[in-house]
């Protein structure tokens, strides 16, 4: 049985190197053009290449989003930019648009293709239409079931992959073709400048009586009728392998290190453990308790196991569910005097307790009984974004760990 892929997001190198560390096969990240994520900060061609560099060392794998939905000017300058990704060893693009995948084709035969979600793909016949041309892989639409999809995986051949997404924020418009962000606010979601209307609280005015709004359900806070709870399959990694999806997708482009780091740690753990041994597999709980100490909304199984029902929604807030604060970064650490040097990310008060984890270790908490500054001054707050304190940690730790503290109930 080959051991499936997982893809975790990019939205800068820190988060690339990240998601590396953490356990991904595979990063995939938006350049500066013609890609569907303007509000991550995306890679130049310089950027892209240390990536690949880092990866590629490492034995793991760069895709690059080209995934827009252009317009006839949106078609200037793709020549040169592929012919570039080509040139710093870009594993693969990822484009949704005919016209988009024709001109990469003529400019470079030999660059591996894989078919964007955005592209809608729901049935096997289109998948042989995009394989017949040259694709490498389909990124299946998210409004599939586990039964559509072992359905697709039996009648495609064994060298065509199959990526789904797995975890992340869902779209509440069909395979992320929405035009209300457009309308509303002028930005263009097909062209990644998404505004997400679908979060905003939204009420009904009869024709007659302007001025006057009624929720669409009653409650006093209004109501969010287009706010998909997020996804999350960490539960079925089994149902996932069986269904013969072969990369394993994390959305997140635009979120922090931390979420990137806990969530592909989580599932790096939950799919090793899975093919360490099938037949004796155990889901752990603590899995899908670490992935709740980033920021997230509530979960939802997505069209996996059927179509949703009114339970996928969030009715009440646009708001996410935030237990935990990233703290600080491991950047250093000496053995003989138990010193960590750590790059602080929210405020440290001495007396606070933490977690620290890394890259498939458990996590442990400790107490901060001491910090100091970069001179040695011993200090009781690290206020300052980014400050470089130490501080004595008890167990063992290495750079790129990391420190995050539970928020106080309000």
């Amino acid at each position: 049985m080959r051991k499936v892929e997982l893809l975790a997001p990019a939205g800068d190198l820190e988060k690339f190197k990240m998601a590396i560390i953490y356990g991904a096969d595979a990063v995939y990240l938006g350049g500066e053009a013609f890609g569907l994520r303007k509000a991550s900060k995306n890679f130049s061609i310089e950027q892209i290449k240390e990536g690949i560099d880092f990866a590629h060392e490492r034995g793991k794998k760069v895709y690059v989003t080209l995934n827009i939905v252009p317009h006839n000017k949106d078609l200037v300058g793709l020549e040169e930019y592929v012919t570039s990704l080509y040139n710093i060893n870009v594993d693969a693009v990822i484009v949704s648009d005919p016209g988009m995948y024709t001109v990469i084709k003529k400019t470079v035969p030999e660059m591996e293709i894989h078919i964007s979600t955005q592209a809608s793909v729901t049935n096997y016949e289109t998948i042989m239409f995009w394989y017949n041309l040259g694709a490498k892989r389909i990124v299946l639409a998210r409004e599939l079931s586990f039964e559509e999809i072992k359905e697709i995986t039996s009648k495609i051949p064994e060298d065509l992959d199959i990526e789904a997404f797995v975890h992340g924020a869902m779209c509440m418009s069909y395979s992320g073709r929405c035009l209300i962000s457009n309308y509303m606010t002028g930005r263009d979601a097909n062209m990644g400048d998404c505004a997400q209307p679908c979060r905003y609280k939204y009420a009904v005015v009869e024709e007659k009586r302007p001025g006057e709004y009624f929720p669409v359900e009653e409650h006093e806070d209004g109501t969010f009728i287009f706010n998909s709870k997020d996804l999350c399959m960490i539960e079925h990694v089994p149902d996932l392998v069986n269904s013969g999806i072969f990369s394993f997708k994390i959305e997140g482009r635009v979120k922090s290190s931390y979420y990137v780091a806990t969530v592909i740690r989580a599932y790096r753990m939950a799919i090793d453990s899975y093919f360490n041994d099938p037949d004796n597999y155990v889901y752990n709980e603590e899995w899908l308790q670490e992935i709740k100490k980033v920021s997230h909304r509530d979960f939802t199984t997505g069209f996996y196991f059927e179509k949703p029902t009114s339970d996928a929604q969030v009715y009440t807030t646009s708001s996410y569910i935030r237990g935990y604060d990233f703290v600080g970064m491991v950047l250093d650490y000496d053995n003989e005097t138990q010193i960590a040097t750590i790059e602080q990310r929210n405020r440290l008060f001495t007396g606070d307790e933490i977690e620290i984890f890394g890259p498939g270790k458990k996590f442990f908490k400790q107490k901060i009984e001491k910090m100091w500054d970069e001179a040695d001054n011993e200090i009781e707050v690290a206020p300052h974004a980014q400050q470089i304190i130490k501080m004595k940690v008890d167990q063992e730790v290495e750079k790129y760990f990391l420190l995050r503290k539970g928020r106080e109930e309000e």
